[in-house]
């Protein structure tokens, strides 16, 4: 039976490595294609693939079995659950593939992408341009078809041209930004602020005008500290929360 493949990850030794193999485990399964097989490789296949322990990805399985989104069988092996969603906590977990992994798991509808002027808010992560490349898309339940968030992304023309628009039906951007463009990321900072429905928020996500939704501002660096992308995301407040967790 053929087995379903993992994305690959480079590991941060300053972070726990199950954590991290969890995290890019969850990611490639929310982002996964509808066609791709179910079956998981064997725990030996995957610390080989992640370059961890056995003990290592049995403790990041066990993460992912907790969430729901995977199911363990005796002499059969471990499968994706068919209607493995992404929770509803939105969390700040400290690396780049828990970022990915947040924003996986959903339908997502392109609403439109083209050059636009740079938002005056965002003027200071852009400061030699007059104009990004803008992308707006909303994402909803697989499920209810219920919206769940707006996402508009302004990045810098040089990295957008080498976007594939299609790309972003299937994955963050993110993801789209790092593995398809090969964008070296270096960091991400990200600010979550309460606020109020406006009138075209509450129209795509379908709550009434001025109800509470979380915004969220991501902002992603590479490694010369050049802004490519600042992310502006509106999730509504009764589907989520915002958690952070720090380690000591």
């Amino acid at each position: 039976m053929t087995t379903f493949a993992p994305d690959s990850l480079a590991l941060n030794r300053k972070l726990p490595l199950w954590y991290q193999v969890s995290q890019s485990l969850r990611a490639s399964i929310l982002g996964r294609s509808p066609e791709a097989p179910l079956r998981l490789p064997t725990e030996d296949a995957l610390a080989a693939h992640y370059g961890v322990s056995v003990l290592t990805m049995r403790q990041a399985l066990k993460e992912l079995e907790t969430e729901g989104l995977i199911s363990r069988h005796r002499r059969r092996g471990t499968f994706i659950e068919p209607s493995a969603q992404r929770g509803a906590p939105v969390r700040l977990l400290g690396s780049v593939d828990a970022i990915v992994a947040q924003q996986s798991g959903m339908s997502t509808e392109l609403l439109e992408h083209g050059p636009t002027a740079v938002p005056p808010a965002l003027s200071g992560y852009f400061p030699d341009l007059a104009e990004v490349a803008g992308f707006r898309r909303l994402r909803s339940d697989d499920k209810t078809g219920e919206p769940t968030n707006h996402a508009c992304n302004y990045v810098h023309p040089e990295v957008a041209a080498a976007i594939d628009p299609a790309d972003l039906l299937r994955w963050p951007m993110t993801k789209v930004l790092r593995d398809a463009v090969g964008v070296r990321i270096s960091q991400i900072t990200d600010t979550v602020e309460a606020r109020l429905a406006d009138p075209e928020t509450a129209k795509l996500l379908q709550v009434p005008l001025l109800s509470p939704i979380l915004h969220y501002t991501g902002v992603t660096y590479d490694e010369d500290g050049r802004t490519v992308d600042v992310a502006r995301i509106h999730y509504r407040g009764d589907r989520f929360s915002f958690t952070v967790t720090l380690d000591a």
